[in-house]
């Protein structure tokens, strides 16, 4: 089994697998680390990687670079139109609203979705992995950006169907360097979380996360990001810069030659990194345009004030991230800078006055997203061994739900999940329809997404099923934010009886027409979101409702939660891993549920078997009060019974002074004793009256009636 971590950037590739000595950077053929996410169309074949990359200048109007800005996009959108305006190659609108890249391929127009050029891309990357394994590859994880939505995130993954390749979770960027920044250091506190900014400048995109790290686990705080912010920005402006230089020096205009403007901000690119290390830099390009060859020059501090726009934009996502995450600046324990944009030195300086503390650079900038894939795929791999670490992951959009009578339930904002929710997670809920009916999942906040994006995410039809008489019958839905930040709806099941409610969640103030009654709130690890807990705290799961509501009272909080969440568990594991298991597998997991079960049963039996033998003991007694004896004998059986009464009436008053979810005091036996005393007591009295008893017989009943704790004198 394959374990490969892959960093899809919007330049470069990177690919790296997880080997029994640790995480490795998988080569390419020519013996380079990064491989440029380029394909390009020749007369009769493709070239791709370093290869397609080598095409650009020759053949720009059929080379393909930085799809990853196209994928799951409409054409429409002003973000794209802005994006393809810097790309040689032709394009227009699909029949769907998508992006078609029109070129000549195979002596024909060929005519290729975003999701094509990706899934060649990726088998271009499966066979350098392959060759350098040699071993054939097909599980995976794919870093992709925080702010893919979830149409994106099913491109990315039809795409790596295209080439033959299983992701077992896309990851987010920032998430995944998280991980390989954590999961080897040793030196966190013990006395609390410890709190690091990771800020990721790439090529097209800046993404923000802060991560709460202790030993054995790390959590995702918060997200934020600018998705149009990046190095190729900072290209821009020394590409404009030196166009609008050459048109007064050298009478060209470059943008109107596609060749002469990949040429010059390639050069822009290079010099960029010149002047992170050096305080002035030249540009020379010979045959430039028109036969003429050009020179330039900058300073590195005129480079920073062209782009000092950029650079206040770099505090936006940063700002964000600490004010959604709650933490003050003084608790944060460092800033990690990466992604091949964060070399600027104007960018580091602006985050030291930002952060108060100078970035770190401890994780490999480039490489860091891959091997944080790697280490994910390992972990979810059953031929590897990973020391036990836990990952959880934040959504960083809020999520509604909707159906054709109006939201199903919203909280404070409208959304049923709100953001940075931990995933994977799901929602179990219940609604009264009478025929097939349709639920809709979209975004509730349109401010965190980008302009022109809809808020729709899917539509699902639930149905058919049946319904008596137009009667509204209970249906279950169990909605899923999957592993890949994807919203589906598992299943929708109809339920035979109604479940029953918690008496203390007859009202809500967040609830709507479609009454949410049962909700389970779940990620990688059990930590609860605060605003949901408080406008739902009092609505019990369903899985509980059926179980545990004979034994309401019986049980403690912490027992309840304990029993809900192992129910939640094993629910999802039969919808997923457990769905073709063994016999023995499930025999063993309904014992465990029986064993958390056993001490509240025990408790609720003892009560049941108490009330009885109370009951019995209580009808003796009234019973034994009205028999008709001499005056000697009734004296004698009344005084008995006021002893056993007396006697349970103190037994009763201590075990109503405990909570029923206390371990009770077994006595339930002892009432027994008690009321067969009393009847021996009266057969002793009835054969006396019969036949005066010998010495021995009255010592015997003496003894006997001693043994069952009523003392009696007999005459």
């Amino acid at each position: 089994m394959s374990v490969v971590g892959f960093d899809i950037g919007n330049e470069n590739c990177v690919i790296a697998v997880a080997k029994q000595r640790g995480i490795d950077v998988v080569l390419n053929d020519e013996s380079k680390r990064e491989t440029p996410a380029v394909v390009s169309f020749g007369v009769k074949q493709r070239f791709m990687g370093l290869a397609g990359a080598a095409c650009a200048t020759m053949n720009p109007k059929s080379t393909i670079s930085q799809v990853k800005r196209l994928i799951g996009r409409k054409f429409k959108e002003p973000d794209v139109q802005n994006d393809l305006k810097l790309f040689p190659f032709e394009s227009l609108e699909g029949p769907d609203g998508g992006i078609l890249i029109s070129l000549e391929y195979l002596g024909e127009i060929q005519k290729f979705t975003p999701e094509h050029i990706l899934g060649m891309l990726f088998s271009h990357l499966k066979r350098i992995t392959e060759k350098n394994l040699e071993m054939p590859i097909s599980n995976c994880v794919i870093g992709i950006p925080s702010y893919f939505t979830d149409l994106q995130r099913r491109a990315f993954l039809d795409a790596a169907a295209i080439a033959g390749l299983k992701p077992l979770r896309l990851m987010h960027d920032c998430t995944a360097t998280a991980l390989g920044y954590g999961i080897y250091k040793t030196d966190f506190s013990d006395a609390g979380p410890t709190y690091v900014v990771f800020v990721d400048i790439g090529h097209c995109d800046t993404q923000v996360c802060i991560a709460s790290f202790e030993s054995g686990q790390m959590r995702i705080i918060s997200h934020a990001f600018d998705k149009n912010l990046g190095g190729r920005d900072f290209d821009e402006v020394l590409f404009s810069y030196f166009a609008a230089q050459f048109k007064e020096q050298y009478d060209i205009n470059v943008y109107s030659n596609a060749k002469a403007s990949i040429r010059l901000r390639a050069s822009c690119e290079k010099l960029k990194k010149v002047l992170s290390a050096n305080a002035e830099a030249p540009l020379n390009i010979e045959c430039l345009m028109d036969e003429k060859d050009v020179m330039g020059f900058i300073r590195r501090e005129d480079f920073e004030k062209l782009s000092l726009d950029l650079q206040e934009r770099i505090s936006v996502p940063c700002r964000k991230a600490l004010a959604d995450s709650g933490l003050t600046v003084e608790k944060l324990h460092s800033v990690e800078l990466v992604g091949s944009g964060s070399r600027i030195p104007a960018i580091s300086r602006r985050l030291t006055s930002l952060f108060k503390r100078e970035p770190s650079r401890t994780v490999n900038a480039s490489e860091c997203v891959a091997r944080g894939c790697a280490l994910q795929c390992a972990m979810l791999s059953p031929i590897f061994h990973v020391r036990e670490y836990e990952v959880q992951d934040a959504f960083p959009f809020s999520i509604g739900f909707s159906s054709d009578k109006g939201p199903v339930c919203t909280l404070s904002n409208g959304a049923l999940l709100q953001k940075h929710h931990p995933f994977p997670s799901v929602k179990i809920f219940s609604l009264r329809r009478t025929h097939i009916f349709h639920m809709e999942a979209y975004y509730a906040d349109l401010s965190e997404l980008p302009t022109g994006v809809s808020s729709k995410i899917s539509s699902f039809k639930v149905g058919p099923f049946q319904a008596s008489h137009m009667e509204a019958t209970k249906v279950k839905v169990r909605l899923q934010l999957n592993i890949h930040g994807i919203v589906t709806v598992v299943s929708a099941s109809q339920l035979l009886e109604d479940d029953i409610v918690d008496p203390h969640a007859r009202s809500d103030a967040h609830l709507t027409s479609d009454k949410m009654e049962a909700e389970s709130n779940r990620g990688s690890a059990s930590v609860p979101n605060s605003a949901e807990d408080g406008n739902l705290k009092h609505l019990k799961p369903s899985s509980m409702s059926a179980i545990l509501y004979k034994y309401l009272g019986f049980y403690t909080e912490l027992e309840r939660e304990r029993i809900s969440s192992n129910l939640e568990q094993i629910e999802e594991w039969l919808y997923e891993d457990g769905a073709d298991e063994s016999v023995d597998v499930y025999t063993e997991k309904l014992e465990y549920l029986a064993k958390l079960l056993d001490p509240i049963e025990n408790r609720y039996k003892e009560e049941e078997a108490r009330a009885q033998a109370s009951k019995g003991l209580l009808d003796c007694i009234t019973e034994y009060r009205m028999l008709v004896l001499p005056a000697g004998e009734r004296d004698v059986i009344i005084g008995e019974c006021n002893k056993a009464e007396q006697w349970l009436h103190e037994k009763i008053q201590l075990q109503n002074s405990l909570p029923k979810n206390a371990d009770p005091i077994l006595w339930s036996n002892e009432i027994k004793r008690k009321a067969e005393a009393l009847d021996m007591t009266w057969k002793h009295i009835m054969r006396s009256l019969a036949s005066p008893p010998s010495s021995k017989d009255a010592d015997d009943l003496d003894q006997r009636d001693e043994s069952d704790g009523i003392s009696m004198q007999v005459d």
